[in-house]
């Protein structure tokens, strides 16, 4: 696995201290499951770290406190800690993901729910630690056909931000009309023609808030592909000479996830590449 990193992060020119890798590998090595995702993100016009994200089964326990336990995180009394515990009492949370940056360190947690099990908003807005951002935007999610389409919680616990991802968005919603009007409700910006073009490709979406706001921070769309070339890659050359050259380990073409994201002062774009895939396992989605 190390192997791997260092060869992606060299792709990308990016430092990779084995010093700063090994003691994150060592600490889930016996519970890291596929899939192993490459991430990347292109805010600013530059990229400043590489991601990898892999899946943990729920039996091995919250990967926040498996990070504690190992020494990569610090611990909080914030009440950002109860959620992860919260969601896997109340609901049928099928894996744990995490993304990790190999020079910043352990960044989210996630709580996966079964793709055929998508859950609903009002449920989820109904857990005692969830932030009021959720409930706040219940009524507009559910206008855009996004009620019951749940498919993962995820949890920044240094930046106090978090994200809940929709999955399986139907065609009429990424539409270009409804999406500058879904995003006006969100109280972004107007993108551009050339993020609006690739949205009306997405099946999927994810806002980040922060903890104690229920301002929508911003918004990411992705799609899964097998091209290089997809529009991302046309916008951010970057993207597709990563997407052709990182390291993988099954048959067949790569598997990646574009990703576009709208914030209130810029938009930019982010690529995940599959390292190892399983289709069975497939839940990992490109981080924020």
């Amino acid at each position: 696995m190390y192997s791997a990193v260092e060869e992606a992060a060299g792709l990308l020119d990016i430092p990779c201290s084995r010093d700063k890798m090994w003691p994150a590998l060592t600490a889930f090595q016996d519970v890291i499951t596929s899939p192993i995702v490459f991430n990347m993100v292109t805010s600013g016009g530059r990229i400043g770290d590489l991601s990898f994200d892999f899946m943990m089964s729920p039996s091995a326990g919250d990967p926040y406190a498996l990070a504690l336990s190992h020494g990569l995180a610090d611990e909080t009394d914030h009440p950002v800690r109860a959620l992860f515990s919260d969601l896997q009492a109340r609901f049928p949370v099928q894996a744990f993901g995490v993304d990790y940056r190999i020079n910043g360190g352990f960044s989210k947690s996630y709580a996966f729910f079964p793709l055929g099990d998508l859950q609903g908003l009002a449920e989820l807005a109904g857990v005692p630690s969830m932030p009021r951002g959720l409930s706040e935007h219940v009524s507009t999610f559910a206008h855009y056909g996004l009620d019951g389409k749940v498919s993962a919680i995820a949890i920044d616990y240094a930046r106090r931000t978090w994200n809940v991802y929709f999955n399986g968005l139907s065609a009429e919603y990424v539409e270009r009309k409804a999406v500058l009007s879904m995003i006006r409700d969100f109280g972004l910006p107007e993108p551009s023609e050339q993020l609006l073009d690739f949205i009306e490709t997405s099946s999927a979406l994810y806002p980040t808030f922060g903890w104690d706001s229920s301002k929508i921070e911003r918004i990411s769309f992705s799609t899964r592909t097998t091209d290089p070339a997809a529009l991302p890659a046309r916008i951010e050359p970057k993207l597709e000479k990563f997407a052709r050259s990182v390291p993988y380990a099954y048959e067949g073409e790569r598997v990646l996830v574009y990703a576009g994201a709208l914030s209130h002062s810029e938009e930019y774009y982010k690529l995940a590449v599959y390292h190892q895939f399983s289709e069975a396992h497939d839940r990992v989605r490109s981080a924020s």
